[in-house]
Order: C-alpha cells, then sequence, then structure tokens
C-alpha cells in the first residue's frame, strides 16, 4: 500500500498547559507515585500486565441481549470476567453529587509529536495507531507514551445522565505498564478539526472493510483540548479485555462534530451498526475529582 505523508507543516493549535491530578479514593496517593497508591488503595502494580484491547473485536458485540452483548462479556473467554465481576468498570455516569472539587492536584504536560500513523479496523471501531514517537503525557512524574486513539459513538461517559453524540479516547501506557486514557466528548454542531484532517483516510476505508491503511505522519497536537478543567476517576478499559486500574481523564469541556463525521466513521468500520458504546457500568464506592484551576479560568 502506497504511503501517503501528510504535510504537517501548518500551524499546531495552540495548547495550553493541562492541569491534572488524582481520582478516586486514592486521591491522596497520586501526590506521589504508584507504590503510595498500592498502598493506599490495595491496588497492586507488581507484575501488573498490559492493559491491553483487543484489535480483533469480531467475539463480542453492542447488542444488548445478545449472546456476545455486553452484560456477557465476562462469559465469552475466562480472561474477560471481569467485564462482568469488576467492581471498577467503565464507563460511567459522571454526576455532580458525587464530584469533588479540587485544585490542588499534580500537573499533566501535554508532549505530542508528529508521527507516522496506521487507520485499523478493529471491527467495531476505528483505530488510528502512531508508531511511535508520539510524544507523550505526564502525570504527577510518571510519563505516558501516546499510543493510539480510537472513536465511539454516542459517546460512553455521560455527564448528569446524558450522553453526548461521540467520545474520542487518547490511550497512553508507561514503562510499567500502565495505562491512562484521555476523554473528550463531543456533541453536534461544527466539524472536528482533527477528524476533517483525515476525512479523505477515512473515506477511502468506506468501501475497502477489513484492512489497515498507513496515512503517513499525523500530529496528535491537532486534536484539540480546549479545557484546563477536567474529571478523573480510576475505571477499566470498555473493551475486553475490561482490565481495571485505568487512570481516566475526561475533558469538561464538550467540543463539536458534525453528524456527517460521526456517521462516516460508523460507515468506516462495517460493523452494520449504528452504535460501538458500551453501557453505563456502576460507579459503586469511588469518587470522581473535577480539577478547577485556583484562577477560576473558564477556558
Amino acid at each position: 500500500m502506497t504511503l501517503h505523508l501528510r504535510s504537517t507543516r501548518r500551524r499546531s493549535p495552540e495548547v495550553k498547559e493541562v492541569i491534572v491530578g488524582g481520582g478516586g479514593g486514592c486521591r491522596e496517593s497520586w501526590r506521589s507515585l504508584s507504590l503510595e497508591v498500592e498502598e493506599v488503595c490495595g491496588v497492586s502494580f507488581q507484575g501488573l500486565t498490559r492493559a491491553q484491547e483487543v484489535d480483533d473485536e469480531s467475539e463480542f458485540s453492542y447488542v444488548e441481549g445478545s449472546e456476545n452483548g455486553p452484560e456477557n462479556w465476562g462469559k465469552i473467554k475466562p480472561e474477560w470476567k471481569i467485564c462482568n465481576s469488576g467492581t471498577m468498570q467503565s464507563p460511567i455516569d459522571i454526576l455532580n453529587e458525587r464530584v469533588e472539587v479540587v485544585s490542588h492536584l499534580g500537573r499533566l504536560h501535554r508532549d505530542y509529536k508528529p508521527s507516522n500513523a496506521t487507520l485499523i479496523n478493529r471491527g467495531h471501531d476505528m483505530m488510528l495507531r502512531w508508531e511511535s514517537g508520539a510524544g507523550s503525557i505526564h502525570i504527577n512524574g510518571t510519563q505516558y507514551q501516546l499510543k493510539q486513539c480510537h472513536w465511539h459513538s454516542p459517546s460512553e461517559h455521560a455527564l448528569n445522565g446524558k450522553r453526548f453524540n461521540m467520545e474520542v479516547h487518547l490511550v497512553h501506557e508507561s514503562l510499567n505498564n500502565k495505562t491512562a486514557v484521555l476523554g473528550i466528548l463531543y456533541k453536534i454542531g461544527r466539524p472536528d478539526s482533527f477528524l476533517s484532517m483525515i476525512k479523505q483516510d477515512l473515506e477511502a476505508l468506506v468501501n475497502t472493510p477489513n484492512v489497515e491503511s498507513a496515512v503517513g505522519i499525523i500530529d496528535p497536537k491537532h486534536i484539540k483540548f480546549g479545557s484546563r478543567k477536567y474529571y478523573r476517576y480510576i475505571g477499566s478499559l470498555t473493551t475486553p479485555s475490561c482490565s481495571q486500574n485505568i487512570i481516566w481523564t475526561i475533558l469538561r469541556k464538550v467540543r463539536t462534530v458534525t453528524r456527517k463525521q460521526v456517521k462516516l466513521i460508523r460507515e468506516a468500520v462495517h460493523d452494520a451498526s449504528e452504535t460501538n458504546a458500551r453501557p453505563i457500568q456502576p460507579i459503586n464506592q469511588r469518587t470522581v475529582e473535577l480539577y478547577r484551576p485556583r484562577d477560576q479560568e473558564e477556558n
């Protein structure tokens, strides 16, 4: 397949510093490192294996009530049993009454860089995977390398009972196999500039199912954040294997996307489904924190 290099000379959008920090009952531990998480939360990172999403999603579906639907994911494979039995599953409904507003948390530094990428149809979603060197984020001294992003529609997370039209997940991994996922919610409105940038690549896959397509150099900094405020909690992957102890950061600002852009992503997948969002999971005893800058900056 021909490799088409995409020009990255256009000016990257200005990215303001994003401040993030701890989550849930583990709030105090985030000021230190994972050893304290282990002590405070009972979460062991010793011998932790990578929280790996499957690249072939054909074995499960999003059809509720079906044999391989969301309520049965934990029965499909022994290694997926936590999808049914886990108490820290994602996505969740972020309710105001369960949110604690804080301003004293550690910083997340986004240091993304242009890198060669590949679009992959995993069966239920489109994944954009960077080969290497796409940069990282830092959460309280730990560096998490950006590996891939993928889209869900409607959004998987909800805010006060409301789901939105789409959600993108930026998946990062640390050297000691911890996973941090950044989620951005979208409602119908103006076009999303990043999806506009890769529109031709997505359109090329609409008529060619079950293939990977090298799309050249993609700069992840073009995925706009637009907010310093965010929610933080500890959860899981939202697809099998549903691995837990995932650090979730959900930006508070809901960005916009067009109906055509949402439709294009679904059509490129070829799974004959209009949705690929896991049902909301019980929050149980978890706390969600909302980071708000001390200067009360609204952006």
